[in-house]
């Protein structure tokens, strides 16, 4: 089964964190930035995303976003830590580079 769902933690302009789910990841970053994704980071633009976890199932997707909105804020910096190197390569492609 092809990975169609995504989990990922954006930062905001003010450093905070903010976790969602989506399965289209480009089109949801462009959408937090612009002012029509999630009402938290409507005030915290710009965001980048700086986490991503794919799953084959919008349920299984929901269920790893709610473990990481359960996490500290430390937990999650972690996450991301371990995760840096995976990011910046996908996003490269993405875009390009």
């Amino acid at each position: 089964m092809a990975k169609e769902w995504q989990v990922y933690i954006v930062r905001c302009n003010d450093s905070t964190l903010y976790t969602g789910c989506t399965n289209d990841l480009k089109k949801r970053e462009l959408l937090h930035n612009i002012g029509k994704g999630a009402r938290y980071t409507r005030n915290r633009r710009p965001v980048r995303v700086v986490y991503t976890e794919e799953f084959g199932s919008k349920g299984e997707a929901l269920r790893r976003e709610y473990e990481i909105k359960q996490m500290t804020r430390e937990e999650k910096e972690e996450l991301i830590k371990k995760n840096k190197v995976k990011i910046e390569a996908e996003f490269d492609l993405i875009k390009g580079k």
